[in-house]
C-alpha cells in the first residue's frame, strides 16, 4: 500500500510539473505574439515596474528601510507590469474579434465572474441564416439578452426570446444590449463593464435556479444553432455553415 501511495504521489508531481510547464510555454507564446504586434508594450511594462518600485522606495526613505521597501516595490511592480500585459492582450483580441460573426457569442462565454458578480452565459439561444444571433446571460441584474448582427434583423430574435422567456421570468428584469462599434452599440471591449453597471435585482441562489429554468425551455424548444465556437474568421466560407445551421436546428 505506501509503494502504491508513493507511486501515485510521484504521478501527481509530475503531472503538476507538466501542467506548469504548459502553463508557462502558453504564457510565453502569448507574450511574444502580442510584443510583436503590440510595440509599446515592453515600454509600458519597465515603466509599470520602475515606476511603482520607485514609489515603493521612496516610501522607504520616508519610514525607513528603504532598500527592503525597494524589494517589496519591484515585486509588486512586476505583478503590475502582468496585469497591463494581460489587459492590452485583451484589448487586442477584442479589436481582433470585433464585427465578426460569433464573437458575441466568444465574450459572452468568456465574462468574468468574481466578488459581487455571477454569470450563467448561454449563447445562440436565436440565430439566423445570415449569423445573427441572440445570447443569454442570467447574473445579478437578472437576464440580458446580448444581440450582434443587423439591428434590424435581431429585433424579432429579441421579440421571439422575450415572449419565449416571459413567464420563466416573470417580474425579472429584462435588459438588451446590441454589440458594435455604431451609435448605441456596446464594443465587445466595454460588454462586461456595461453589465456590470447594471442594478442588481436578484440575489445570487436565484441566478442559478433562474439560469437553469430558462435552459430547460430551451432543450424543450430546441433553441439555439450549432454555430462554430469563437468569432469566425474573416473571409470564411459562411454558405455552408448556413446550411449547418439548418439541419442542427430541423433536428
Amino acid at each position: 500500500i505506501v509503494v502504491v501511495m508513493s507511486d501515485a504521489k510521484k504521478e501527481a508531481r509530475a503531472a503538476k510539473r507538466a501542467q506548469r510547464k504548459q502553463q508557462y510555454r502558453q504564457f510565453w507564446q502569448a507574450f511574444n505574439m502580442q510584443r510583436k504586434q503590440d510595440k509599446a508594450l515592453l515600454p509600458i511594462m519597465l515603466a509599470t515596474v520602475v515606476g511603482v518600485a520607485l514609489a515603493f522606495f521612496l516610501i522607504g526613505l520616508l519610514w525607513g528601510g528603504e532598500w527592503f521597501m525597494l524589494i517589496i516595490g519591484i515585486m509588486f511592480g512586476i505583478l503590475a507590469a502582468l496585469w497591463v500585459f494581460t489587459r492590452r492582450m485583451e484589448r487586442n483580441v477584442y479589436a481582433q474579434a470585433e464585427g465578426q460573426p460569433g464573437a458575441a457569442a466568444w465574450a459572452v462565454e468568456n465574462l468574468r465572474s468574481g466578488p459581487g458578480m455571477v454569470w450563467r452565459s448561454t449563447p445562440n439561444v436565436e440565430v439566423t441564416p445570415q449569423l445573427d444571433a441572440v445570447h443569454r446571460v442570467v447574473g445579478l441584474c437578472g437576464v440580458v439578452l446580448i444581440s450582434e448582427g443587423d439591428p434590424h434583423r435581431v429585433k424579432s430574435l429579441l421579440a421571439k426570446q422575450r415572449k419565449r422567456i416571459s413567464k420563466i421570468v416573470g417580474n425579472t428584469p429584462v435588459y438588451e444590449i446590441h454589440t458594435g462599434t455604431g451609435e448605441g452599440e456596446v464594443p465587445l471591449a466595454k460588454l462586461q463593464r456595461q453589465l456590470v453597471k447594471l442594478p442588481r435585482n436578484i440575489k445570487k441562489n436565484e441566478v442559478h435556479s433562474l439560469s437553469t429554468r430558462l435552459e430547460s425551455i430551451d432543450r424543450t424548444m430546441g433553441a439555439g444553432a450549432a454555430l462554430p465556437k469563437g468569432p469566425i474568421p474573416k473571409g470564411a466560407r459562411v454558405s455552408g455553415m448556413n446550411r449547418r445551421m439548418k439541419r442542427a436546428q430541423k433536428h
